[in-house]
Formats: structure tokens, sequence, C-alpha cells
């Protein structure tokens, strides 16, 4: 009897990381985790950002215990403290405005649960320097992109470009939410490889 490979759920319901899979050209399903997303007191960014994509990997998987679930998380790290996702206009701009000209860190969390019940877990950062803005600019921008599910307002597949000056990644699809060359090597690790017949 042939090997068959395990089918691939997406524990998100994020159309920028579905967009991101796509390109990978295996087939999924979506199938977005319900886990309590809450920050703990004091706890540092990356550890947040890798339980959190953790979970949402494992409590997918509970629901399809054949397949291979990817489950992902990204966290803006600033200050000291984490900004999470405004939820209105607001606070969007009040955001925006506390982190323009500033230095800022996105963490990116990938954990893939595979049928075995091995977990594939992986971690990175990218540093980001934004430029200086006018009130008008973030204004604007907050207007057209309404960034109010974004960690820290910044949609960065749309207009959150020209909020940047520069930022260092090891992998241009990580300040997307789903670092594709890191997603690319676990699924292959747990036995889908979108190279393969």
């Amino acid at each position: 009897m042939p090997h068959r490979k395990p089918s691939l759920v997406l524990a998100s319901g994020s159309a920028t990381r579905r967009q991101l899979l796509d390109r990978l050209r295996t087939p999924y399903i979506v199938d977005p985790a319900d886990i309590d997303e809450t920050i703990g007191t004091g706890e540092p960014a990356a550890d947040a950002c890798r339980r959190l994509a953790h979970a949402k990997a494992g409590r997918v998987a509970e629901r399809h215990p054949s397949a291979v679930v990817l489950g992902s998380d990204q966290l803006l790290a600033w200050g000291g403290g984490i900004l999470g996702k405004p939820g209105d206009g607001a606070t969007a701009r009040r955001q925006l405005a506390e982190i323009a000209g500033e230095s800022i860190v996105f963490h990116v969390a990938v954990s893939v649960a595979c049928p075995d019940g091995r977990f594939l877990d992986w971690h990175e950062t990218v540093e980001v320097r934004m430029r200086p803005l006018s009130e008008e600019e973030i204004a604007r921008y907050v207007e057209i992109e309404q960034p109010f599910d974004c960690a820290g307002s910044m949609r960065s597949e749309g207009l959150g470009a020209c909020l940047v000056e520069h930022m260092d990644n090891r992998d241009p699809s990580a300040i997307l939410g789903m670092p594709l060359i890191a997603t690319a090597r676990l699924l292959r690790e747990a036995g889908i490889d979108p190279l393969s017949h």
C-alpha cells in the first residue's frame, strides 16, 4: 500500500497567513485555533510568541490527530513591553505616535504539530526602525488601512511599508506573520515537502 503523506491544517483565520501558505502550493484546510491569547504579567515577548504558536497548533491538532497542523504567532516588542492589537482608531493612532522614529522588534513563531505527537518549533525576530511620522500621516494611514487587528497597528503587507525606515531580518516573509523559509523546512521535517509529487 503506498505511503500517504499527512494532510495539512492551518490553525489560523488570518488572510495574510493563508496568502503566504498559498505560495508553497501545498493543499491545506483552515481551522482557526480558539485559544486565550492573554500575555502573562512580565512574560517576555519571545516566550509569549512561542507559547501562543505552540498552543494554537496543539489545540487544532486535537481536532485533526492524523494531520500536520501549522500554528503561528507574531508579537511586537517595544519599550520593554508588548504592543498588542489596537482594536480601534484612537488606540492605533496613539500606538503609531509612540513608536514613530523608534526601533521596534517583531517576534514571529511557528509551531508544527505532527501526527506522531512531535512539535517542531521556530522563532525569529525582525528588527524595524520606524521613521518619524506626522499626525497627518498617521491619521491617513489609519483611515486607509484600519489596522485594528494588527500588532502595534503595523499592517506590513500594506501601507505599513510607508512607515518604516529600514528593517533587518533573515526572511522577508517573517514581517508578515509567518516566515516561509522556516515554515517550509518544518513542513519537510513533518513529512510534507512542497517540492515533492
